[in-house]
Parts: C-alpha cells; structure tokens; sequence
C-alpha cells in the first residue's frame, strides 16, 4: 500500500481545496486516511490573544471542510485535520513524516501565507524536502478518474525509479501507462538506451497485468513534448523524477522538474531519487527492478 496517510496543505483557499478533492480521489482507492493540515503564523507574529482568536477561526474553518466533504469519502472517519504553527513547508513535511507509506497531495497555487509558497521558488521546497511521493495540482484541473497515466522515460540513471509506484496507482485505479521515451537529440547511443530503458519498464508493467501504450517521443524541450502528449491522450497524470540537484548545500529541483510541475495542466506525481544501484540493478520501494 502506498498511501495509507495523504497530507493535505490546507489554507482555505480555493485552489487548496482542489488539492482535497484530489486527495479524497486517490483515498477512496487507498482506502487512505486524509489530513488536512493549516499552519499557522509564528506566535511571536500575533498577540497571544489574536493567536488564539485566529486558532479558534481555523478551528471552525476546518469543522465545515470535514462535514462538507467527509461524506464524500467511503470511510468518513477517515478526513481529519491539524493546525501547527511553524515554517509551512517543513511541518508540512514533518506530518507526512510521522506516518509510513505518506504522500503529500497539494495545489501550487493558494492565498494568503501559501501564495508565498506555491509561487516562485518557495513552490518546491516541500517536494525538495522529503522522500514521500508528492502529487501536485494546478489552477481547477480536476480529474474525476484516473484513467490514464504518462510515465516519461529519459536517458537519466533515476529515471525508472518512478515504475512501482506508478504501477501501484495504476493498478488501483485500473489506468492505462503509457511509457513514453523522451529526448531533444537523435543519437544512436541515446536511442538504444531508451530503447532498453523503455523494454524493461514496459515488461515490468506486463509481469503486473497494467495495461500499456508505448511510443517514442523527440523534441526540443522533454516538458514541452510530455505535456502535449498528455493533453493529446487526455491523461490524468504525468509521473516524473524530481532531478534533485545540490545547490549551497541545499537540495534543490532542477529546471526540467520546476518546469513540469510549474506548467502541467494536469496533476503531476513527483518522485524522489534514491541511490539504491546495486550491480546495475535498482529498487525502490522496497520492490527489486
């Protein structure tokens, strides 16, 4: 099981309560518990009597947020919510990293304290910060299945890593993958190498009765040419590597991970590199590859 807890950053805007729903899609496949969670300013940014006037407004926010959509989930037990106070993003992290098998489900765009962190830079510190799966959605691009998942392979070492939990949710959701290979060059030593890459992917979907479509993808930018290729197939999520890089001793996303989350009309499942090579193999999730 891969979500059995789904961490939900909540801010009542809009926008975060399309993050919710999203939530509430996946749990009633995972049969997850969904927990919204609101962070608070610093204490020290209010008096103690606002603090706990803000607290007690929170408080009732979320009391009509779980009656209005707890009986939209199959175990309504199962919506519950928590208000910290703190930096958003790390106790964000740190809730989804109190339970195992955590994913974080959240939109990249919100009012008030989140405009701050969704837009910009600040928008990947979260996914940045943690190895749990993030899924991430944008503006009101709301599936109501998931029908339909594009999984990109390139030429990068960590690139599979991403197949498992792929292969999970599509499982659980009865989706089709399609394994597309993705580069912006014609070479003969790059072509081979997609070319096995994709093979192994496509037969590890086989050995785990996933439906799959296969094709082969060039062109100037890989964002550019995956996300026309969702929107051609009308998918419902796009599944990438983070490509974390080590930047003033901070992990950081690199470009082509910012541009994918920052410009997907469709909800886009991040994954976290391991280095877990072994003899050219890899695992990860606790599944050998």
């Amino acid at each position: 099981m891969v979500m059995n807890h789904i961490v939900v950053p909540i801010d009542f805007s809009k926008e975060s309560i399309n993050g919710l729903r999203l939530a509430i899609l996946f749990a009633n496949k995972f049969d997850s518990v969904v927990e919204m969670v609101h962070v608070q300013k610093y204490p020290t940014d209010l008096s103690p009597g606002q603090f706990g006037e803000e607290y007690k407004e929170i408080a009732k926010k979320f009391d009509a947020l779980v009656e209005e959509y707890s009986i939209k989930m199959d175990n309504s037990a199962n919506l519950t919510h928590i208000i910290k106070k703190g930096k958003i993003y790390r106790e964000v992290v740190n809730q989804a990293h109190a339970f195992e098998d955590s994913v974080i489900i959240c939109s990249t765009h919100g009012a008030s304290g989140f405009e701050e962190f969704f837009i910009g830079s600040n928008a990947f510190r979260i996914i940045s910060a943690t190895q749990c799966p993030v899924i991430t959605i944008r503006h009101g691009t709301m599936p109501r299945d998931i029908q339909k998942i594009i999984l990109p392979i390139d030429v990068t070492a960590d690139t599979r890593q991403k197949v498992p939990i792929t292969t999970e949710i599509a499982k659980v959701f009865n989706a089709e993958v399609h394994v597309i290979a993705v580069s912006t060059m014609q070479a003969d030593d790059i072509d081979l190498k997609l070319n096995a890459y994709s093979k192994q992917v496509c037969s590890y979907l086989k050995d785990h009765e996933v439906r799959f479509q296969q094709a082969s993808l060039k062109g100037e930018s890989i964002t550019d040419i995956t996300i026309e290729y969702a929107l051609d197939v009308n998918a419902d999520l796009i599944s990438i590597m983070t490509e974390q890089n080590i930047a003033l001793s901070n992990f950081v996303l690199g470009s082509q991970a910012q541009q994918m989350l920052s410009r997907s009309p469709i909800p886009v499942l991040s994954v976290t590199p391991k280095e877990v090579f072994i003899l050219g193999s890899f695992k990860t999730y606790g599944s050998g590859y």
